[in-house]
């Protein structure tokens, strides 16, 4: 089940288009719990799912790991990825070793 959707904006030339993501609700495997979460890049679909020991550590993994595959795209080298308006940042955690591509708000308040 989906939990939460997010939109990012995407500039090319004079063209704005969104990048969503889906983060779907952490369930149960056999010994381990997974969190499933997709977003839409220009070159197609990305799929992705993280494991926990629980539900918490699923979602918090891959809360990380979406920040992460933002964090290091070619858009946000660029400077062609939004959130929020024209405000810098997407609003996702990213592990320790990220920390120094964090830029706007996500600077400030991570």
């Amino acid at each position: 089940m989906l939990i939460v959707s997010h939109a990012l904006s995407l500039k090319t030339g004079d063209t704005v288009s969104v990048v969503a993501i889906r983060i779907y609700q952490p369930e149960r495997s056999e010994t381990f719990w997974v969190c499933r979460y997709e977003i839409d890049w220009p070159e197609g679909l990305r799929a992705f799912k993280s494991s926990g020991i629980d539900a918490l550590q699923s979602l918090v993994l891959a809360l990380q790991m979406i920040g992460a595959e933002i964090y290091s795209s070619a858009y946000h080298r660029e400077g062609r990825l939004r959130a929020y308006g024209a405000e810098a940042g997407y609003g996702f955690p990213v592990a320790n070793s990220l920390r120094d591509l964090l830029v706007g708000a996500d600077k400030v308040a991570m």
